[in-house]
C-alpha cells in the first residue's frame, strides 16, 4: 500500500513562464538587487495584536533565472533573507498585480529557502515587471 503522506514532486517553473492571476509557483531564483520600501506601523487604522507588537517591513526586491527577472515583495522576516547574490527556492510563490503589474510573493502558505548558489547567469533584460497589464472585460454574446 502507497504511503498516506506520499508528497508530488514540485515542478519548477521559469521566471518567463509567469503570468497575471497565478499561484502555486515553484522557481529557483538569485536575488539581483534589494530595496527596502517602508516600514508600516499599524497607527491609526486597525490594529490587531500582532500587528501593533512590531511594525511589519517591506522590501521589493529584482530577482531572477536565466529566463528573466521579476520584483518580488518581500514582507517581514523575508527581507532578511533578500541578499543580493544569494540563490532561493520560493515554494508556492503567487502573482500578485500591483499599479498593472506583476509582483511575486510568498504568503504564509509558501516557503522561501536559501539554497546551493545557482550556476545560471540572470537575464537582467527581460523585466516581467516591467511588462503593463490592462484588466479587460470581455463580453460574450
Amino acid at each position: 500500500m502507497a504511503t498516506p503522506a506520499a508528497k508530488r514532486k514540485p515542478v519548477f517553473v521559469k521566471v518567463d513562464q509567469l503570468k497575471p492571476g497565478t499561484s502555486g509557483h515553484t522557481l529557483t531564483v538569485k536575488v539581483v538587487s534589494s530595496k527596502p520600501v517602508k516600514t508600516v506601523s499599524n497607527r491609526g487604522g486597525r490594529t490587531s495584536m500582532l500587528a501593533a507588537a512590531r511594525p511589519s517591513r517591506i522590501a521589493e526586491c529584482l530577482v531572477g533565472d536565466e529566463t528573466g527577472t521579476i520584483v518580488f515583495t518581500a514582507r517581514n522576516e523575508q527581507v532578511e533573507l533578500m541578499k543580493p547574490g544569494s540563490t532561493l527556492i520560493l515554494r508556492n510563490a503567487k502573482i500578485d498585480m500591483f499599479k498593472g503589474s506583476m509582483r511575486l510573493a510568498v504568503d504564509k502558505w509558501g516557503r522561501i529557502e536559501v539554497t546551493e548558489p545557482a550556476t545560471f547567469e540572470v537575464k537582467e533584460d527581460n523585466n516581467l515587471s516591467l511588462v503593463e497589464y490592462e484588466l479587460v472585460n470581455v463580453v460574450e454574446e
